[in-house]
């Protein structure tokens, strides 16, 4: 198993960290913010199928 050879600092560790909670952060807000959109009708750059079924029905 890899292990680190020397010690790292905590401002280097902190700033990994930090790079990668953000990383995580930013995928979520797209993730919600497509999810809103198309929860909402208003996505236009996303197509996922409609069944027929609920189109059958409204008739």
């Amino acid at each position: 198993m890899a292990v680190p050879k020397k010690k790292m600092s905590r401002s280097r560790r902190d700033m990994r960290k930090a790079t990668w909670k953000r990383k995580a952060r930013l995928q979520a807000e797209k993730a919600l913010s497509l999810g809103k959109s198309v929860l909402t009708g208003r996505s236009t750059g996303f197509y996922y199928p409609i069944d027929d079924a609920e189109e059958g029905d409204e008739e």
